[in-house]
């Protein structure tokens, strides 16, 4: 576009419909050059004249920056180390009372009925067997009936915390007892309904057991 052309004086007809008025050669050209300064980019850089003499320029436009959104982190939880150290799983003495968790019992007890249709006699042991590999045993009875360790045999109470090698009993003598799952088998009884865990196949964490497919196999006694 001629140069002469962009600086023409605004025609008179024109003058009122756009209600502008035509500035002078010398304010046009002042506004025309601070206009460049704050358009063009990096002008700090470049010769003005030289970078308009040869070549058209593209005056630059910055999108406004969207805010990106922050990656929401889930919180993690504690180590076995950081739950040690802050005894997380430690039974207080004034705690380690059999009748504190007869409640607990109860409420087990209502959980595997529900969870077995019922529990009625009719049920096959199979169908039972099958329901308990996979249930919650916190609030159950259980009893040691063997195991390689003598004292052992016998110990029977509520059972308060299950971990992946060791189960945590309460006693009817209100004492902590800690019972290796490893060669030991356990009885558990419900309405009439006695099974047995073997404590080699169940060396699991209740969560890791409740989502495992176990294998119909021959029973290996101790």
């Amino acid at each position: 576009m001629d140069e002469a052309l962009v600086r023409a004086r605004i025609p008179s007809d024109l003058v009122k419909v756009l209600g502008v008025e035509s500035q002078s050669n010398s304010k046009a050209e002042a506004f025309t050059q601070a206009f460049l300064k704050n358009s063009i980019q990096n002008h700090a850089h470049h010769d003005l004249k030289n970078m308009l003499k040869h070549k058209a320029v593209t005056l630059g436009y910055t999108r406004p920056k969207k805010e990106k959104k922050r990656n929401s982190k889930k919180a993690k939880g504690l180590n076995a180390r950081q739950k040690r150290a802050m005894k997380v799983f430690h039974i207080k003495p004034e705690h380690q009372r059999y009748e504190l968790f007869l409640p607990l019992h109860d409420l087990w007890r209502q959980y595997i009925i529900d969870l077995c249709n019922g529990l009625k006699p009719s049920c096959s042991p199979q169908f039972v067997q099958q329901k308990l590999l996979k249930a919650d045993f916190h609030g159950a009875i259980i009893s040691v009936v063997r195991s390689k360790c003598p004292s052992y045999v016998g110990t029977t109470g509520i059972l308060v915390q299950e971990f992946k090698h060791v189960f945590k009993i309460i006693t009817k003598e209100d004492k902590l007892k800690v019972i290796p799952k490893r060669n030991s088998v356990f009885a558990v009884e419900i309405n009439g309904f006695v099974s047995h865990i073997y404590g080699n196949k169940f060396e699991q964490r209740a969560s890791e057991r409740s989502a495992k497919k176990f294998k119909v196999r021959g029973t290996i006694d101790l």
